[in-house]
């Protein structure tokens, strides 16, 4: 039932009630106090640095990780954008907006890590002064009534005749207080007339152990923060035969951190030995099936010998501390084109794409030199050569059985004069003629190795050359191989890997480590010691109750194993 007028008259008269009571307020309304600029500063402050907050964005990190993993990155595969945007041309553009080809490095990825930089900053060095401060602070005083605690037992010792009760009271608190000390306590004393008590308590690990996951979790962030500065990932094909430099130019595309220097990279060279591909065999269950890839290279520091080195598949070559993997494999081609006059003007191992299990594969072929216009090829390679039903080509297997190259001829404008980045791997038609293939009269250019075959418009002949790598002993192939690697530096790793134990470290202390308080109290009555053991849990303990048993047991019998008989 609300006040009355004048029961609210009288409230505001006593001087005895604040102004801010509930009854003075005639209508009932409670006004809270303005905060003010500074104060909602100092509240946003605290709600930043709890721990609450720190897990919702630990949380949120995490949740903002995963397109990451769903869309390809350009820091990570630039060639995985580019297809994106080929396949999906209206939704790739959104995405891009949204950051999503670049999430790590988003501002809105951004701000989250940022804020839970600051707020775990924040929540642990607090706490960490205030976790010092208790550890250099004395156990608290002893209860005067042990009874009252959840957890509480007493004995009775009786003693000797004559025996002075004094000495033996301290006698048994000084076996408790050194039994405490062994088992791990802090211990304080504390004697109150004839109660002698001992104060002990430990499981202060549990906090540091808290303190620590925490500051590792910083510590994480700042290696990844810092340490991305430092990193840097590049991808490469390397043709058999080949060599490859670590050097910027002969990386087909990288991403370097902003403080890597493109100019000083570790000097080293690989060059692709041989490329070893077991499938399973015609007829075979999984029939097709790659086994195992090897990729066999000749390593060489800079000043150092060569030696040999392979990478496999989930196993990395370590290069002056660099990593690098195997991505893909696939055929490469040696097309001879010749002009008019038998003049060699393009003479490449050309690596052609897999579009399928059974590598069959597409490849461009560009000439912008030599003839009387520049000419482009596209074609497919296919390892055995079968025909469907339709009248298409496909290739049945993937080792060489049938190898086959088909080629459709344009000739134009490349459009490589105008200083335009051009894809390799990619031809635009657009203002070019298509000499050969579907929709002209001439059909496509077929050629198994060693064969030639004149160019459409009498632009010259071209030879699918039939050859194997120099110096690759037991070659039996007609077509070389060649690899895509990724070559990746990640100095922070390492201190990431240090960061990501002492995190778990922590964790599993503030996890399984009790703190708890014990007392042992010691009271001399009438002839005989009245012993109380008590236990007090900060947080849940389950295994409390037990250890304050057992501690009273060895206390009890290291008692009785001098002189004092048990009085139940």
């Amino acid at each position: 039932m609300s006040p009355s007028r004048s029961d609210a008259d009288s409230a505001v008269s006593d001087p005895l009630r604040p102004s801010d009571h509930a009854d003075t307020a005639a209508s009932g309304d409670i006004t809270n106090p303005a905060l003010g600029f500074v104060g909602w500063i100092r509240w946003g402050w605290r709600q930043l640095t709890s721990m609450r907050t720190a897990l919702v964005l630990l949380l949120l990190l995490a949740i903002a990780a995963v397109p990451g993993s769903l869309v390809p990155q350009r820091s990570a595969d630039p060639n995985g954008v580019t297809q994106y945007f080929a396949d999906n041309p209206d939704l790739a553009p959104v995405l891009d907006a949204l950051s999503m080809f670049d999430v790590y490095a988003s501002p809105w990825f951004s701000a989250i890590y940022i804020l839970l930089f600051i707020s775990l900053i924040g929540c642990v060095i607090p706490r960490t002064a205030h976790h010092w401060k208790a550890l250099r602070a004395r156990p608290p005083r002893t209860p005067a009534r042990l009874a009252r605690l959840d957890v509480h037992r007493s004995e009775t010792l009786e003693l000797n005749s004559g025996e002075d009760a004094a000495a033996a009271a301290s006698a048994a608190i000084e076996a408790a207080q050194q039994q405490l000390k062994k088992s791990g306590y802090r211990v304080e004393r504390y004697d109150s007339g004839s109660a002698l008590s001992v104060s002990a308590e430990r499981g202060y690990l549990r906090e540091t152990g808290n303190l620590v996951f925490h500051g590792a979790l910083v510590g994480v962030l700042l290696a990844v923060g810092i340490g991305g500065g430092f990193t840097y990932t590049g991808q490469t094909v390397i043709i058999e035969g080949r060599t490859f430099v670590n050097t910027l130019l002969d990386y087909t595309s990288f991403n370097p951190g902003r403080f890597v220097d493109g100019d000083t990279l570790a000097p080293y060279a690989l060059t692709l030995d041989r490329f070893d591909v077991t499938y399973q065999p015609l007829g075979a269950q999984g029939q097709g099936q790659a086994g195992d890839f090897v990729a066999n290279l000749t390593t060489e520091h800079s000043g150092g010998e060569p030696q040999s080195g392979e990478v496999r598949v989930n196993h990395p070559l370590e290069m002056a501390g660099d990593r690098i993997y195997l991505m893909g494999n696939g055929y490469a081609p040696t097309l001879t084109i010749r002009d008019p006059e038998g003049e060699i003007v393009f003479s490449e191992s050309v690596p052609f794409l897999p579009q399928d299990n059974n590598m069959t594969s597409l490849g461009v072929v560009k000439v912008p030199d030599g003839l009387a216009d520049q000419l482009g090829l596209v074609g497919f390679f296919y390892p055995t050569q079968a025909e469907l039903h339709t009248g298409a080509f496909t290739s049945a297997y993937p080792a060489l059985g049938l190898p086959v190259v088909s080629l459709d001829v344009y000739a134009g404008d490349l459009g490589i004069d105008d200083g335009t980045p051009r894809s390799v791997y990619t031809l635009d038609p657009t203002g070019m003629d298509k000499l050969s293939g579907r929709g002209t009269d001439v059909e496509s250019i077929e050629l198994a190795p060693g064969e030639t075959a004149d160019l459409p418009g009498g632009y010259g002949s071209i030879t699918f050359e039939n050859e194997a790598p120099e110096g690759a002993e037991g070659y039996d192939g007609a077509v070389k191989r060649y690899v895509s690697l990724s070559i990746h530096r990640d100095d922070a790793a390492g201190w990431v890997l240090a960061f990501a134990v002492l995190a778990t470290a922590g964790l599993l202390a503030a996890l399984f480590v009790p703190r708890r308080r014990l007392w042992v109290k010691v009271t001399a009555d009438d002839g005989a010691l009245r012993l109380e053991y008590a236990g007090l849990a900060r947080g849940e303990d389950p295994t409390l109750d037990d250890a304050v048993t057992q501690f009273a047991q060895r206390h009890l019998a290291s008692l009785q194993a001098s002189k004092y008989p048990r009085v139940d």
